[in-house]
């Protein structure tokens, strides 16, 4: 196996870095449209906008995470069946390693309603490019674009 150099990723880390586990969901409506949700003032990243979800819990499955952050932060009901996985991303920030599995979900019990106080919005896949997002959830924009 030879070593290849590739400029477009940023040098790693020499140290062990701590690997954070982090689902997100695609929620797509009738028209197409996906969800973001912006961060709120206090929060890392305050401001910018993001897909819905949040840290997987010690012995919790993304589905579950995923299940439990949708009501507690958009006030919807959703269950395992609801979620088709997508993508991931694998993301190095300056403290920490970022894994994020990325499911699609077009149905759910509820209104949408930012439950924490967030602004929420619904964005054609085309237009995602024009909010400004968290590093990791960038690469995933092209492929939202292509397949949504």
């Amino acid at each position: 196996m030879s070593d290849l150099f590739c400029p477009d990723i940023p040098n790693r880390p020499t140290g062990a870095q701590k690997i954070i586990l982090v689902a997100a969901v695609l929620l797509v409506d009738i028209d197409g449209k996906i969800l973001l949700s912006q961060r709120p003032v206090g929060k890392s990243m305050a401001g910018l906008w993001e897909f819905p979800g949040g840290k997987i819990e010690e012995g919790e499955t993304p589905e579950r995470a995923l299940i439990r952050e949708l009501k507690e932060e958009l006030n919807i009901n959703t269950t395992q069946a609801c979620f088709a996985p997508f993508t991931f991303a694998s993301h190095t920030y300056e403290d920490f390693h970022l894994l994020m599995p990325c499911f699609l979900c077009r149905k759910w019990d509820g209104f949408v309603t930012g439950a924490e106080g967030q602004k929420v919005t619904w964005v054609k896949p085309e237009d995602l490019k024009n909010y400004p997002m968290p590093p990791a959830d960038k690469p995933l924009l092209a492929m939202i674009r292509d397949f949504i």
